[in-house]
């Protein structure tokens, strides 16, 4: 049979982080942010967390008792050992992300929480949309350069086929200042995202290609300020582990009252 072709090329992304600074670790910062809003209206203390994360550092000694847990393709996490597990901003790098969310399903207790963050689709759509243009216009071709990155629904999605109950997913977008193309891309090596993909090219991209490409990104999405917006989009899910305490939906035809009498109007039916 043959094996699955992988998305990442794990030397490369073990290289790429290992680089990373830690004044260019803003994102991860605000989406433990977002996890951190969430854990605050939840009305429930957790006594055996855990947190999948690429940058350790970032949530060092942020939740009390949490096990950090080394975001690899087989996550160190045994069934039933945690009642929250966070997954931290690197499911568009692992080559199963379904399978990522499974071993932290897995892993929880019942009625256990899972969070986890993900870049969504709109992030860097700009930078994208300009080097595919810039590169063809230049080489006549394109070539792979950014993970692929799901859409909010299609990553909520992800936790119903993960085996999580009551999910919830919602994007954050973040709009970005920057002086040029350029200094996004330095930003983007800084914080460990450079292109990894097993399929990039192995030789250096053209610089003819890079400068038409940030001629295009001035022009398209300039700023107030003369420079450049990028767009990041966190996506954050939520799911349960299930438990029967947990509510369920009604059956279809179990309503005891008519919406239309809710709604004060006159119910009108359709013709067969």
């Amino acid at each position: 049979m043959n094996q699955p072709i992988a998305l990442t090329d794990p030397a490369a992304l073990a290289r790429n982080r290992a680089r990373a600074c830690d004044d260019a670790l803003f994102l991860q910062r605000t989406a433990r942010g977002e996890i951190e809003d969430r854990l605050g209206m939840v009305n429930k203390a957790f006594q055996a967390p855990a947190i999948v994360a690429a940058f350790p550092r970032v949530w060092r000694d942020r939740i009390d008792g949490a096990k950090i847990v080394p975001e690899t393709e087989t996550l160190t996490i045994s069934p039933g050992e945690h009642d929250m597990v966070i997954h931290s901003l690197g499911l568009h790098w692992a080559n199963d992300p379904v399978g990522q969310l499974i071993q932290c399903r897995r892993s929880l207790r019942p009625d256990g929480l899972l969070l986890a963050t993900a870049f969504g689709g709109q992030t860097l759509h700009e930078l994208r949309s300009c080097l595919a243009e810039a590169e063809i216009a230049e080489t006549g071709g394109l070539s792979p350069r950014v993970a692929p990155m799901g859409e909010v629904r299609d990553l909520g999605a992800l936790l119903q086929r993960a085996g999580l109950a009551l999910p919830v997913a919602d994007a954050v977008k973040l709009s970005v200042q920057y002086k040029s193309m350029w200094h996004l891309m330095r930003d983007v090596r800084a914080m460990g995202e450079a292109n990894v993909l097993a399929t990039r090219l192995r030789t250096p991209t053209r610089r003819s290609v890079l400068t038409k490409a940030a001629e295009i990104y001035a022009q398209t999405f300039p700023n107030d300020t003369g420079g450049i917006v990028a767009t990041f989009e966190l996506i954050v899910l939520t799911g349960w582990a299930p438990d029967e305490s947990q509510q369920k939906p009604l059956r279809p035809g179990s309503a005891q009252a008519r919406l239309a009498d809710a709604l004060r109007t006159d119910e009108t039916s359709l013709p067969d």
